[in-house]
């Protein structure tokens, strides 16, 4: 299991989208199923947010279990910034190696443009200073077989 971290914005998505040896693993995210929910509804991504979420947790852990049970590799992408995050998918997937992908926080003007460019997807300034405040770097210890650091531009 590959698990994302970085804060929204970083490029974990971007990176990961680039990588060939990615395109033969299971893309697990909620991202997926909430911006896909809001197409189908005609409402941004941010406005079913709060709604559709747990609902969107849910489908994204059924892919898990169904990967799981075919004994696939698996990309986690979700934001996974702190150790209490990554533990939630270390328990879903017990008998999996993990590996860390971390993706570092670009400047703060660079991070804004980037969140800026997303129209309809708005993340509050307050949540990422929250995200990048609490942030805690996944250490071997945690559990990690690897940790790798993503490197470019993305």
């Amino acid at each position: 299991c590959y698990q994302m971290v970085g804060v929204p914005g970083s490029g974990k998505s971007t990176w990961i989208q680039n990588q060939n040896w990615a395109q033969e693993c299971v893309y697990i995210s909620t991202d997926q199923y909430v911006e896909r929910y809001a197409e189908s509804v005609g409402k941004t991504y941010s406005a079913v947010f709060n709604e559709f979420m747990p609902e969107a947790v849910n489908l994204m852990c059924q892919d898990v279990i169904v990967a799981r049970e075919q004994d696939r590799d698996i990309i986690w992408d979700q934001t996974s910034t702190t150790v209490k995050s990554r533990l939630r998918k270390f328990n879903m997937l017990p008998n999996y190696e993990h590996i860390a992908i971390v993706v570092e926080t670009p400047s703060r003007i660079e991070l804004r443009r980037r969140l800026d460019s997303r129209p309809g997807k708005e993340i509050p300034n307050i949540v990422i200073e929250g995200m990048i405040a609490s942030f805690e770097t996944p250490t071997i210890e945690e559990g990690f077989k690897e940790i790798w650091y993503a490197q470019g531009n993305f």
